[in-house]
């Protein structure tokens, strides 16, 4: 009886032996999981972020955490309220979250009176079968929903930067072909054909007016990605838009596929730059379809860039791309770009600089 026990045993520990030495090995394994990754030196953002999803918290949630947490800081004057002013003075929020699982996407353009725009895209996703509110709809829609407003999202550093432009003749700007060309307007279109200093199609490229409007400091979005433990990823953006921009433009921010892009099967990808140019080019969603083609991350972000580059060699921007291992890289043009990573294998948040 005792060595029928004893086989009986044996047998037992034989057949649980390949699970254990698989386990033991899985545990020697660096964690991949979870992976913050974020457009240039957030750190804050990418910390609050990173507490977040390390607590167990979704993708979703945490790039709700970490882009609410740059528009409270204020990321670069170009997130969140207080910056950027259009030619009216006035602040406007353009915001967008993705879930890579559902491929849902919560999004607010150009809108006004509430201060929280992460927040608000994630309540367009979650609370109605919309893609994208603009304007004063999203602004009412979002108090509706119990985010605080009306509230004027100018600060008196938006209001200086602004009150200067004027007295510089609302120089430089956005308008082209229009008369007056060195003034504030009222704008009327110029007559009597195309200035061809400022716009050309030889060539197969498009040459335009390079104005002084774009850079890490006036032009710029918070665009962040995020998988969390279970290996689901979410993207989100926000960004108060270019500086002195005209009423009612809306950025490559709320725009899927643009600013940002994710698919749990693939990876994904967040962008920054002039989004005029770059939202005609859907550079993340050719990053994460790239990706899904077998390119690395790093050759899928050149790839996405140069694209753009060849149509507009002036253009300013770059993009970063994750692939759904959280292998990382970014690309970039025009600029000397950086984004910032954290991963279980780092103490804190680390940041890369990518050279044009």
């Amino acid at each position: 009886m005792a060595r029928s026990y004893l086989s009986i045993i044996l047998s037992t520990l034989l057949l649980f032996l390949p699970l254990l030495t698989a386990a033991e090995a899985e545990l020697g394994k660096p964690k991949k999981f979870p992976v913050v990754v974020s457009t240039w030196p957030f750190i804050e953002a990418v910390r609050a972020a990173w507490r977040s999803v390390d607590k167990g918290s979704s993708a979703v949630e945490a790039v709700v955490e970490g882009c609410s947490a740059c528009e409270e800081l204020r990321c670069d004057g170009t997130v969140g309220p207080g910056g950027s002013p259009n030619e009216n003075g006035e602040t406007m929020l353009d915001a967008l979250i993705m879930d890579g699982v559902t491929m849902e996407v919560g999004a607010v353009a150009a809108m006004r009176y509430v201060k929280d725009g992460i927040r608000a895209a994630w309540l367009v996703m979650k609370h109605s079968q919309h893609t994208l509110l603009a304007g004063e709809g999203a602004s009412a829609f979002a108090i509706s929903m119990g985010l605080p407003g009306p509230m004027n999202l100018s600060s008196p550093e938006s209001l200086k930067k602004w009150l200067d432009w004027k007295e510089n003749r609302c120089q430089p700007n956005f308008r082209k072909n229009v008369v007056p060309a060195n003034g504030c307007g009222p704008y009327k279109p110029k007559h009597g054909g195309m200035d061809v200093s400022t716009e050309s199609c030889e060539m197969g490229t498009i040459e335009y007016r390079l104005i002084p409007l774009v850079g890490p400091h006036n032009h710029d979005t918070i665009s962040m990605a995020v998988i969390d433990k279970m290996g689901h990823i979410a993207v989100g953006t926000s960004t108060n838009g270019a500086t002195f921009k005209i009423p009612g433009r809306v950025g490559d921010g709320p725009i899927a596929g643009s600013s940002a892009y994710a698919d749990d099967e693939v990876g994904g990808c967040g962008a920054t730059g002039d989004g005029d140019i770059m939202m005609r080019f859907l550079p993340c969603y050719q990053v994460v379809e790239s990706m899904r083609q077998g390119m690395k991350p790093e050759q899928a972000a050149k790839d996405a860039v140069s694209r753009i580059a060849r149509k507009f060699p002036d253009f300013v921007g770059a993009v970063v791309a994750v692939d759904k291992n959280g292998s990382h890289a970014g690309a970039c043009h025009g600029w000397t770009f950086q984004y910032s990573v954290r991963d279980p294998n780092m103490d804190d948040v680390q940041v890369f600089t990518v050279l044009p």
